[in-house]
């Protein structure tokens, strides 16, 4: 297509010839006048030869590529690539009666880099993390429509913290199709939840563990939980159904704790065994008393958003663990997460060994853990692993 250009340095494809979907700033050569940021323009090898398609911005990574083929980047583009997606989520039982919670787009996952959808029973929720993406927000919401036609009535666009800053677009978050009016209860693997889209964290829920949240419920039966930094308490509710003791849910927000106790009252009303506390996880960690818990859930917000804070991260990891495995009780079990995706697998788990050894305590490691299937890993781009956990038991 008759796009605007932009050369490569000599050599500089090779990544691109492996399928990875990021240009950086350090392999351009040169590139034709006025390009615009969000503006989709061909790439070409120093041999003048098409290697790419794909959105054009500022800064380290300059494009992120759509296609590794010519073509055009037009409504049947948007419309071919939601529905290969949204065929990978019934595929593999996603989306069923019990389960209408899902992420339907996962940025380089799905092919789509800097795009994020996900659908929460009638509303989709769309992400742009690129100023392609956020130019292109209008086509992408009407091939959603097509794709989920009649599945979804709303489709909400929240983007105002996600974009680049310094592009200035001046981005609000706002329904494009539908409104306030629905019920914004969902339901997964059975359990009901509200998301908080308009101004929750995220797309308005961490709909990345629901995996892992099956498995606590596995292992709650009998025991004594502590779901800390529940947000708006999936681990908890899981726990419920699987038949713990008590569940006690931790977040130094009131209002993720207000929706905690809303979730947990849709699935258990008048069920005595849940308790909540809007305090500071640290804080809490070290004033409970010693075998209080016997199944602890460590699930903190990113400690490392960049690689500068991979180092205080790792210590942060360290010391929160450290806590849980001195406070734990005999027989318990630990399950401890990281989702910043510049910590490593084995770096996260190093800090979680160091923590366990300076307890002293006997640790053995039952699952190692990751992202869920509708969040898909882009095998030519490893960087999209980003999820990491263990499930320890500690005796």
């Amino acid at each position: 297509m008759n796009y605007k250009k932009i050369i490569l340095k000599p050599k500089k494809e090779e990544s691109l010839k492996r399928f990875h979907p990021w240009i950086f700033s350090g392999a351009v050569a040169r590139k034709d006048e006025g390009i615009e940021e969000g503006e989709v323009v061909n790439v070409y090898t120093a041999d003048n030869e098409f290697i790419a398609v794909g959105h054009y911005q500022i800064g380290s990574i300059e494009v992120r590529v759509l296609s590794f083929e010519p073509i055009k980047i037009d409504a049947d583009f948007w419309r071919k690539k939601l529905t290969v997606a949204f065929d990978l989520r019934q595929s593999i039982g996603l989306v069923n009666e019990a389960n209408n919670t899902y992420r339907l787009v996962h940025g380089e996952g799905d092919n789509l880099p800097g795009l994020i959808i996900d659908v929460y029973a009638h509303t989709a929720v769309i992400q742009s993390h690129s100023v392609g993406m956020h130019e292109s927000r209008n086509d992408i919401c009407k091939a959603l429509q097509e794709v989920l036609e009649g599945r979804v009535r709303n489709i909400y666009y929240k983007s105002e913290t996600t974009l680049p800053y310094k592009a200035n677009l001046g981005a609000e978050n706002d329904y494009l199709i539908g409104g306030v009016e629905d019920n914004n209860v969902a339901l997964e693997n059975g359990l009901k939840f509200k998301a908080d889209w308009l101004k929750g964290q995220k797309t308005g829920f961490f709909v990345d563990q629901r995996d892992n949240r099956s498995l606590l419920e596995k292992y709650a039966s009998g025991r004594s939980v502590l779901n800390m930094f529940c947000y708006t308490g999936g681990f908890s509710f899981y726990a419920m159904r699987g038949g713990a003791k008590l569940v006690h849910s931790v977040d130094s927000s009131a209002k993720a704790i207000m929706l905690t106790d809303e979730n947990i009252a849709l699935n258990f009303s008048e069920d005595g065994r849940h308790k909540s506390f809007a305090e500071d996880a640290f804080k809490f960690l070290g004033n409970m008393d010693n075998s209080q818990y016997d199944l602890i859930v460590l699930d903190p917000p990113a400690f490392a958003k960049h690689r500068g804070a991979i180092k205080n991260a790792l210590q942060g990891y360290k010391r929160l663990n450290a806590v849980a495995f001195n406070k734990i009780a005999p027989g318990g079990i630990l399950f401890t997460f990281s989702c910043s995706q510049v910590i490593s697998k084995d770096a996260f788990r190093l800090a979680v060994f160091s923590a366990a050894a300076q307890s002293g305590r006997s640790v053995k490691i039952l699952h190692q853990l990751t992202q869920p299937a509708d969040h898909p890993i882009n095998i030519y781009h490893p960087e999209g692993e980003y999820l990491k956990g263990l499930v320890l038991y500690v005796e």
